[in-house]
């Protein structure tokens, strides 16, 4: 099995990448930097990986603090380095496209790239100074990460946020930057895969986003960015959001319900039945929305963030329908608790492509 090492894998930007390296079936294995460093398990986790993915940094603090944070950390990744006996054949490095800009984070950034590269020459290996823009995604933290994250936190508390400085970000989806790390995508594809959007234009879409979707109805997402927008939404509203309410309608003909409404974009349904004690699911997907809908019968659908322990569960029935949307990076599935068949509607935003199926097996109840 290939591995990468990699560092901050805890973070924001971590998290989206181990969770990018499940697709592949590639083990990752953390390195702790700073006050947590041990050099002995840094250069264990180091040696014979195919790959290391330094991206611990400090963006916060004085200047002093950042400054030398990132030069500390940047240091003790290349002393792991240097001392494996067989070090990854490839090195690469989580930039920041401050580093071009200078300042004191930007300076630090370049220094700590600095730091990578010359590490990665000592020992042989290909060298790869990955520059990031703004990062938005599922799980940003507020206030902290990005803009996106504030207002995505704030929007879903029913705050209405206001822009005090309206410019230009170019912005580029967590699951993106991490094929950019792993490999998944070469760095010459990053114009293509960010986005320039004004801080009104990024606040805008996130209100007619929740807008939208507080009834329960999909936005527009035939448009990448779009789509990366709505989930990263998604993922602050659950699961106080769910389960979606649906209206039934029945008279002495039988029953109707609207199981959804989409607003723009592919998408494809599909239709199962489930014998008794039988689950479907335990997988997860990265970019993919899917709707689950009980017709008839009885079941629990259960819900896990992947590299966490707590499951969500809902007890749905075809008698009182609703619908369950699939968080991205959650691992999910249906299981039939009832005596009889269930029978289950299933929607998803995109037409199947055996060739990128977007569905990671991981067990919810691992």
């Amino acid at each position: 099995m290939a591995r990468v090492a990699i560092t901050g894998g805890r973070g924001f930007l971590g998290w989206h990448t181990r969770a990018a390296l499940l697709e592949t079936a590639t083990a990752a294995t953390s390195i702790s930097l700073g006050d947590g460093f041990d050099e002995a398990e840094a250069i264990r986790a180091v040696n014979g990986a195919d790959r290391l993915v330094h991206i611990a940094g400090v963006n916060r603090g004085s200047d002093e603090e950042v400054r030398e944070g990132n030069l500390r950390l940047a240091q003790q990744a290349a002393q792991a380095l240097r001392n494996a006996v067989i070090p990854p054949p490839v090195v690469v490095f989580a930039n920041s496209t401050q580093s071009l800009a200078g300042g004191v984070y930007g300076d630090a950034k370049a220094e700590a790239s600095d730091i990578m590269r010359a590490a990665a020459t000592d020992v042989g290996a290909s060298y790869v100074d990955v520059v990031l823009p703004n990062l938005f995604g599922e799980h940003g933290r507020p206030f902290y990460n990005a803009v996106t994250a504030t207002f995505a936190h704030r929007i879903a508390s029913g705050e209405v946020p206001e822009v005090a400085n309206d410019k230009d970000l170019t912005l580029l989806h967590a699951q993106d930057a991490a094929d950019l790390l792993t490999g998944i995508a070469d760095e010459r594809d990053l114009p293509t895969l960010a986005k320039v959007a004004t801080v009104s234009e990024l606040l805008h879409k996130l209100l007619y986003i929740a807008q939208t979707y507080r009834n329960g109805e999909i936005p527009d997402v035939a448009l990448k960015f779009d789509r990366d927008l709505f989930n990263t939404y998604r993922s602050y509203v659950f699961p106080h959001q769910a389960p979606v309410r649906l209206t039934r309608h029945a008279d002495a003909r039988g029953s109707f319900f609207e199981v959804i409404r989409s607003h723009g974009g592919p998408g494809q349904s599909s239709f199962s039945t489930t014998e008794p004690g039988i689950s479907r699911g335990d997988h997860f997907h990265r970019r993919k929305i899917e709707r689950f809908t009980v017709l008839s019968g009885t079941a629990t659908i259960s819900l896990r963030k992947v590299f966490s322990d707590e499951v969500v569960e809902f007890e749905v029935s075809g008698d009182n329908p609703v619908a369950i949307d699939m968080p991205t990076m959650w691992s999910h599935k249906i299981t039939n608790t009832g005596a009889n068949t269930l029978f289950t509607s299933f929607w998803t935003n995109d037409i199947f492509n055996p060739d990128f199926p977007d569905t990671i097996a991981e067990a919810v109840n691992a």
